[in-house]
């Protein structure tokens, strides 16, 4: 898609197997904890949690998952007290890479993350090194089947979104990380069915692979997120969509 990172709407396509549905729990139980610890367990107050607990039940997690996570985080019920830390760096060929990470133990995963990035032809670098290249907004994904343009930049932009985007597959709705629940509901109260959605990051330029390091920073892509102690990771790496499958 234009406007989004192309590893993001890779991994969308590719979707989530049964094999790595528990780890994908694992990662939306970390958030969910870290969000209820740092703003309270109401999801009417606290953006974060809602977010957070919309992403849960995304992927069926059961409802008990979700009470014993709000739980831990305000203390409630004892848990693991966990920290967030954003690593930056950089892929094969000079991408950009932005690590964010939910850990119980800082040395274990810096060293893990390094790794990583050595192995897969890229560098750890300090942090402001690459976020400046970021922006936080919140962003969907509607097919052009799914509606006509004009209709939903109607519905999106009375919503509150910032901008509404076209390429050959569809629609990219850009909202600001605020506005990104309300505009979500108001296009499907619409009628309108959202296919990727999320906050991320977007870049503001990307850098083309091709070959050797494209196959590269897709392996680095994949073994970052395999690893358990990171939530999401970003880049403005645009990797051939035929090598990507």
């Amino acid at each position: 898609m234009s406007g989004h990172s192309k590893w993001a709407t890779i991994r969308h396509k590719k979707g989530a197997a049964d094999a790595k549905r528990g780890q994908m729990f694992t990662k939306l139980i970390k958030e969910i904890t870290v969000a209820a610890r740092m703003g309270g367990g109401d999801q009417g107050a606290n953006p974060r949690l809602r977010a957070a607990v919309l992403a849960a039940k995304a992927v069926n997690m059961p409802k008990d998952n979700i009470d014993r996570a709000i739980k831990k985080g305000t203390g409630e019920l004892e848990g693991v007290s966990y920290e967030e830390i954003l690593y930056e760096g950089y892929g094969p060929g000079g991408a950009a890479v932005m690590v964010e990470s939910l850990t119980d133990n800082k040395n274990r995963t810096v060293a893990e993350v390094r790794h990583l990035f050595a192995k897969c032809g890229g560098s750890l670098a300090e942090n402001g090194c690459v976020a400046f290249m970021f922006q936080k907004k919140g962003y969907c994904v509607i097919a052009k089947t799914a509606v006509e343009e004009d209709r939903l930049m109607e519905v999106a932009l009375e919503a509150g979104a910032e901008d509404v985007r076209e390429d050959e597959e569809g629609f990219e709705v850009i909202t600001a990380p605020a506005d990104f629940e309300a505009v979500k509901v108001a296009i499907e109260t619409a009628g309108i069915a959202c296919g990727q959605s999320e906050i991320t990051m977007l870049p503001a330029n990307y850098v083309s692979l091709a070959g050797k390091e494209a196959e590269q920073m897709l392996r680095l892509m994949e073994s970052l997120e395999d690893c358990d102690d990171v939530q999401k990771v970003y880049t403005n790496a645009d990797i051939p969509e035929d090598m990507a499958e």
